[in-house]
């Protein structure tokens, strides 16, 4: 039984996690649209090329951190040897060198990347921790919704914090103030994660093997388990509807409601209602069945962010409640989708008789990543196709072109996810099979 201090010693590493994750996805297309001056056309391009690349780190770093045994255990190391590099790269990330525009593009590139990959590289062994701090499934619903409370919480800070320390630190100079604002959240993330570290243990040991197994044979291992595959391809369509969503957000209020003094409500706003959203999701995995709930809840999205579009410009209270309720229900929804891959590391377990939970992980990420890097690129590309220019009063024909591209075209996302998963067999019922399976097996070992 897991106690609610490791609980919440596991969530501060999402909460770490998030300081930089959640800034990418609210601030880092408008620092480089509207600070670096960089065309929005070329930063959709960038945010592809960057995520397809860091997508394809993510098996490996899963594979790596699968063959690691330390006195420290398998995935916790990594939380004590990244965080530092982790905070540095933050920095470099948000400065804008005073250079030429095509060493600036360079820059951007090149410290774009290096923080995509030093996030993977701590972020992987830390999703993978989740799995090996219990073996009960409930427990593992309840550690995700912790998970997503405290992850929540740090884009509750970039959300509300961002733009006033932007302002603060600056002291008129935004380029400044982004920078000192990152080494602020890249401090707090080192910290966070040192917590994370030393508050937590690993409980579900796999043995490791006499002969070290080769990496297509794990990538076979993987592709043999039906339910990975269906999650993975949930993870593309989700997160490509998410992220276009959230990285228009600013753009949306800015531009289409024409408030830029409510940029941090909205955000803030929206990241108070995915907390409450993860913060029920324990309690109603506990309730019915979490497939059935996960379905639900993505037709609930769907059809609130659709409706957004027809919300007219003068109508912001109704724009608001409508991203706090999509914000809620999608992110109830979260740790539901990764309690279900913990399940399927037990369910590919039992079928294979070998345990890769970092494979597991890392492979859903690297489809959630390509996710967030068409959703990214779409955001960019989008802007391009309907006119935007950066920093000006928009054409009419913009504006109803952020506001399609933020509420219709994400839904379609969450329509497919619920289309998906109606293939998903891992229910509470099938779990329970499993778990006494896999107990029966390791009692014929230990004899």
């Amino acid at each position: 039984m897991l106690t609610k201090k490791e609980k919440i010693a596991y969530g501060l590493g999402d909460t770490a996690s998030n300081l930089i994750f959640q800034t990418v996805m609210m601030f880092l297309l408008l620092f480089y649209t509207d600070v670096m001056g960089i065309e929005p056309a070329l930063v959709g391009t960038l945010f592809l090329v960057v995520r397809i690349f860091d997508a394809v780190t993510d098996p490996l770093m899963g594979a790596i951190a699968d063959r690691t045994h330390t006195k420290y255990g398998q995935y916790r190391p990594y939380l004590l040897w990244l965080c530092v590099p982790f905070a540095l790269i933050s920095v470099l990330a948000f400065t804008t060198p005073d250079w030429p525009y095509n060493l600036k593009v360079a820059y951007a590139f090149v410290t774009y990347a290096l923080l995509m990959l030093v996030y993977t590289a701590i972020n992987i062994p830390y999703s993978a921790l989740g799995g090996v701090m219990t073996a009960d499934p409930q427990q593992r619903v309840s550690l995700q919704s912790y998970r997503f409370v405290f992850g929540m919480l740090g884009g509750l800070i970039i959300a509300a914090g961002t733009m006033p320390l932007v302002d603060l630190l600056g002291q008129g100079n935004v380029q400044r103030g982004y920078q000192l604002t990152m080494a602020v959240m890249g401090v707090l993330g080192l910290l966070l994660f040192l917590l994370c570290f030393f508050g937590t243990k690993e409980r579900v040991i796999a043995k490791p093997s006499a002969s070290t197994p080769s990496l297509s044979s794990d990538f076979k291992l993987l592709y043999k388990n039906s339910q990975w595959r269906i999650l993975s391809l949930v993870g593309v369509s989700l997160l490509t509807g998410q992220v276009l969503k959230a990285s228009l957000a600013v753009y949306y209020v800015k531009y289409y409601l024409d408030m830029p003094q409510m940029v941090s409500h909205f955000v803030t706003l929206g990241m108070v209602a995915s907390i409450l959203g993860c913060a029920c999701s324990s309690w109603l995995a506990s309730k019915v069945c979490k497939v059935k709930a996960y379905i639900v809840l993505q037709i609930l999205a769907a059809l609130l962010c659709a409706l957004a579009f027809f919300v007219k410009q003068s109508q912001w209270q109704i724009a608001f409640a409508l991203f706090a309720l999509w914000s809620f229900f999608l992110q109830m929804a979260t740790p539901l989708l990764w309690a279900m891959m913990a399940d399927t590391i037990d369910y590919g377990h039992l079928r294979t008789k070998r345990r890769v939970t970092g494979m597991v992980y890392s492979s859903v990420v690297f489809f959630i990543k390509m996710g967030i890097a068409l959703g990214g690129a779409m955001a960019g590309w989008l802007l391009s196709y309907f006119g935007y220019q950066a920093d000006m009063a928009q054409s009419e024909y913009t504006q109803r072109g952020i506001a399609l591209s933020f509420s219709i075209l994400p839904a379609f996302g969450s329509i497919l996810v619920a289309f998906l998963m109606r293939n998903y067999a891992l229910d509470s019922q099938m779990m329970l099979s499993v778990q006494a399976e896999l107990s029966e097996l390791k009692q014929q070992h230990s004899h």
